[in-house]
């Protein structure tokens, strides 16, 4: 590449080295966080963890009164898919913070 001597290249791995150890600290850090998603107007709420397993699911007992077993499985799914794209959006926009914007593969 031209322009870049032995000392150039050396500290551009320098840095990506150092942009790979940031993200896989944040990407451990991120893994621990707990999200939570609603459905219903809170009858059903979601926490998920950073590695997307649903941590806690709990549904208003009023939900289970109306016998509507349909609203309810829609409810649950709405509910964990909330807490799911809140867990995404984060970890992306938390992501972006080290990465500043660049397409990584695979983050």
């Amino acid at each position: 590449m031209k322009g870049f001597g032995a000392n150039g290249m050396a500290g551009l791995m320098k840095q990506a080295n150092q942009m790979q150890m940031k993200m896989k600290k944040l990407q451990e850090e991120l893994g621990t966080r707990e999200y939570t998603g609603t459905a219903g107007g809170g009858a059903v709420t979601a926490k998920v963890n950073g590695e997307n397993k649903v941590l806690t699911l709990t549904i208003n007992p009023e939900v289970m009164k109306a016998g509507d077993t349909e609203m309810l499985q829609d409810l649950v799914t709405a509910a964990v898919n909330d807490a799911l794209k809140t867990a995404k959006d984060e970890s992306s926009k938390e992501m972006s913070k080290i990465t500043g914007g660049m397409n990584i593969p695979g983050m």
